[in-house]
C-alpha cells in the first residue's frame, strides 16, 4: 500500500484556508508541528506575505489573521 506524503506547501495552505483565517480571527499551530512540517522561517514568511501578525506562547505559534491593531490588555 503506498501513502501519500503531504508536502509542507499543502500543510500551509490549509492552515490559512480554515475559517477562522478567511474572516480575520486567531489561529494557532504547536510549534513542534510547525517545526517537523515547514519551519518555522517559511510560516513567518506566510505570515509577513499576508500582512497578519503572529506570537510565540510556550508551546504555540498564534496567528492573529487581519493587520488591526494590537493591544496586550495583562
Amino acid at each position: 500500500m503506498r501513502y501519500h506524503r503531504r508536502d509542507g506547501r499543502d500543510w500551509l495552505a490549509q492552515i490559512f484556508q480554515c475559517r477562522a483565517a478567511i474572516i480575520g480571527g486567531v489561529i494557532r499551530r504547536q510549534i513542534i508541528d510547525v517545526e517537523r512540517e515547514i519551519g518555522t522561517d517559511a510560516l513567518i514568511a506566510e505570515v509577513k506575505r499576508r500582512g497578519f501578525r503572529m506570537i510565540r506562547t510556550n508551546n504555540y505559534y498564534v496567528i492573529i489573521c487581519n493587520d488591526g491593531a494590537i493591544e496586550l490588555i495583562c
